[in-house]
């Protein structure tokens, strides 16, 4: 039987689900690792605070590790919410007891601001935790305490990872989303006297959760086998990627999403299936011959969580006329075209059902057909495209939709533009599937009583 990747959190649980053992879990789950935990403190809270702590018996905790790990094959952990001394010194003696490898998240308070550690409890885990750990996740608050500098520069976070690496840890990476950086958020990793340096946009959302994912992540990519830079580099486009699909479900901070990842997994074949079936229908539709526009036709539909044109499905080459018949120059696959990426995309952000678009030439009386069959139609003019716009690669598209959207109050069924010097006429049909795209193009075409 083949052998299953496991992991432990040693945590505090956040009954709201958005941190702790339950972002921990839900991480582990999406990245096909069995998780195992064990519990350090129990904890009120929602989104917008933690009120009140209850610390689990450092001897109830010990037991909870030893009797996993005398059972269930595990050799990565990680730490977070620990609390106390008496705590943080058991799960030091467990590191070493079970020889694990240890991803420490040295979590000192939450998002909110509460505290989940007593101060006077600090020490404990630069003298005994820090030595055992395998890489150290602390965010820029924590480094400081850990390094016992102030941090505003990367150069700064270098300097606080050298430090906290010479506490023991054998590697550090020093989180820069509390750095002022613009636009961008710096990540600064730290392993064998050689620096590595993350940089991705900055998501401005007030994320609850991001450094439990983060350090449950890389935990969970080492015990599927990934050496320690893979483990923090794929850590990084997880937990981008579960910020960027955070959930709104509070008052307050807004939890990530770790499921964001094995979502789009879970569908990727599904999407390219439709696709595919709606590239058949129009192969066997002639009469769709005839709205092919001069550049070809693209149908395209997105992954659930995409976030850019790797997670759409469109044919590569585009759909062109053969005959009396269209078809398909390339195969289905993601990441094959720009232009219908970028409808699909820009139209999710406002409404994230509308996964599917296709292209057809514009004709006034299939404009009139959509409208009849009471499909939400709307427009942009091509003519007023602020000139910093046309100077931007796809900008056009992009700003085109966000007015037809504007303009119709809601994400259309249908949007149409007139054209420009240069630029053709067309119509895209949006929806939620390609083959429901297809069905609304096809019906449109009949229901109209004008010979095409």
């Amino acid at each position: 039987m083949k052998q299953v990747a496991c992991a432990m959190t040693i945590a505090g649980s956040d009954n709201s689900g958005g941190a702790g053992i339950e972002a921990d879990l839900k991480t582990f789950a999406a990245l096909s690792v069995y998780g195992t935990c064990a519990i350090t403190a129990i904890t009120a809270q929602n989104t917008m605070g933690v009120y009140e702590i209850f610390p689990v018996p450092a001897k109830t905790v010990k037991k909870q590790i030893e009797t996993v790990l005398t059972d269930i094959h595990v050799r990565h952990a990680k730490t977070g919410m620990l609390y106390s001394k008496e705590i943080i010194e058991t799960v030091a003696e467990a590191i070493v007891k079970f020889k694990l490898m240890a991803v420490v998240d040295p979590v000192f308070r939450a998002g909110t601001g509460a505290t989940l550690v007593q101060e006077r409890d600090k020490k404990a885990l630069k003298q005994f935790l820090i030595p055992k750990a395998y890489i150290v996740t602390p965010n820029r608050y924590e480094a400081e305490d850990l390094a016992g500098i102030r941090i505003k520069t990367v150069d700064d976070m270098k300097q606080a990872a050298e430090e906290i690496a010479q506490l023991g840890a054998k590697a550090v990476i020093v989180k820069g989303g509390h750095v002022e950086s613009g636009e961008y958020v710096t990540d600064v990793f730290y392993y064998k006297d050689e620096f590595q340096v993350f940089t991705k946009p900055r998501i401005k959302v007030p994320a609850h959760g991001s450094g439990c994912t983060f350090s449950a992540a890389i935990t969970a990519y080492l015990s599927l086998g990934y050496n320690l830079f893979d483990s923090v580099a794929n850590a990084e486009k997880f937990v981008q990627e579960a910020i960027t699909f955070s959930q709104k479900v509070g008052k307050g901070r807004i939890p990530v999403n770790p499921s964001a990842f094995s979502l789009n997994r879970a569908e990727k074949f599904s999407v390219l299936e439709n696709v595919s079936s709606a590239v058949k229908t129009i192969e066997n539709q002639p009469v769709l011959s005839r709205f092919i526009a001069e550049v070809g036709m693209q149908i395209g539909m997105a992954l659930p969580y995409a976030s850019d044109k790797k997670d759409v499905a469109s044919v590569k080459g585009r759909i062109v006329r053969y005959g009396n018949n269209p078809k398909a120059v390339g195969c289905v696959e993601y990441g094959a075209s720009d232009h219908i990426a970028r409808i699909i995309l820009t139209a999710m952000k406002h409404d994230s059902t509308k996964r599917a678009a296709m292209n057809l030439r514009y004709d006034p009386r299939l404009v009139d057909a959509f409208r009849k069959m009471g499909l939400v139609v709307s427009t942009f003019d091509r003519k007023i495209e602020p000139k910093e716009i046309k100077k931007v690669e796809g900008g056009t598209l992009i700003w085109g939709v966000e007015a037809a959207i504007r303009n119709a109050g809601k994400v259309p069924d249908v949007i149409y533009d007139l054209g420009d010097i240069g630029k053709e006429a067309m119509i895209r049909v949006l929806g939620s599937t390609a083959t429901e795209v297809v069905e609304k193009a096809l019906k449109a075409i009949r229901k109209t009583r004008t010979k095409f």
